[in-house]
């Protein structure tokens, strides 16, 4: 029902406009508030770069923000992430990740970034108070804001917004009566805009979503999805369709799809009962980080790596480069 109202095919959305022009006063508030001086923000000694969204529900934000630290590392340069942690609840904030760290701690998407790509990574509902236990841990020449492009008591050096390709802003209101957390005229003032699927407009970065082979939760063993046989999908993330779609493109034996809510905790038993005898169950690389310590053999997860090139991308990635650099002189 939500997917209907903020695509604009339901007039519920009309009911919700009052709390969505509250919302929008709300968050202009705000916004005014640090760019004024009302309210102190930190600057961290390293430049920070966040990654985040316009919209509510999954864009492939992570993917991007993976992309990046990969490819920056690549050039050598050692990097950090920071995250608010949906869905995980530490003793105390900040909390620098380890290989012990489980998600309910750290949230699904930290602890998949932090597996994904070996780079340092702390959480906290407080930014700064993540960037600052990193860099007491750590030397690092760049921090990575896994969202929090509203999150302005941190000030950033690079904004990039991630957009999903395919259904862009929907009817374009504020939260709830749409999916806006800040209007369409908030991309004048970032640095880049990654488009995920669909159609890059001028100006914009365009990424495509390439799946990799499923690996088996048990033994790590890969294997093509479409081997794999009477596949039963499960999704816990924003956009679960966007992942049944990618499947079905691969010519997996689909025998049931299941959409969970995003950074939903799991149980042996939930996700046991999903599946029957003879069935293998394909879930995303998001999901896999919190079913991995009761998985099963026939459970399967399929990794997505974000494909973005061109000359865009290239500039992108001098001017964080510039800043690094600028930060040593």
């Amino acid at each position: 029902m939500i997917e209907r109202i903020w695509s604009g095919k339901s007039p519920l959305y009309l009911l919700l406009l009052p709390l969505s022009w509250l919302y929008g006063l709300i968050s202009n508030l705000i916004r005014y508030s640090y760019k004024s001086g009302l309210k102190k923000s930190w600057r961290a000694p390293v430049p920070v770069v966040v990654v985040g969204n316009l919209t509510a529900g999954g864009n492939g934000k992570t993917p991007v923000v993976i992309w990046l630290v990969e490819t920056l590392q690549q050039h050598g340069l050692r990097v950090g992430v920071v995250s608010r942690g949906y869905g995980g609840k530490a003793e105390s904030y900040p909390l620098v990740l380890t290989a012990d760290t489980k998600a309910a701690q750290a949230g699904d998407e930290p602890v998949l970034i932090f597996q994904r790509t070996g780079a340092p990574v702390a959480v906290s509902p407080v930014r700064s108070d993540a960037v600052k236990a990193l860099l007491a841990a750590h030397e690092l020449d760049v921090i990575i804001t896994d969202d929090g492009l509203q999150h302005y008591a941190l000030q950033r050096d690079v904004e990039i917004v991630v957009v999903d390709g395919v259904r862009r802003f929907g009817n374009g209101h504020w939260l709830p009566a749409g999916p806006m957390r800040e209007r369409q005229a908030r991309l004048r003032s970032v640095d880049a805009v990654i488009t995920n699927g669909g159609t890059a407009l001028a100006g914009e970065l365009s990424m495509v979503l390439q799946p990799g082979k499923a690996v088996n939760l048990v033994t790590g063993e890969q294997r093509d999805a479409a081997m794999l046989k009477n596949v039963v999908a499960m999704a816990g993330i924003g956009h679960p369709p966007r992942f049944f779609a990618t499947l079905k493109q691969l010519g997996v034996d689909l025998q049931k799809e299941i959409a969970f809510a995003d950074h939903q905790a799991y149980s042996p038993e939930q996700i046991s009962a999903s599946v029957q005898l003879g069935q293998q169950l394909l879930m995303t690389e998001k999901d896999a980080v919190k079913c991995r310590s009761f998985a099963q053999p026939d459970w399967w997860y399929l990794p997505v790596e974000a494909k973005i090139q061109g000359l865009q991308a290239e500039k992108l990635l001098q001017k964080i480069a510039d800043l690094i650099l600028k930060t040593h002189l």
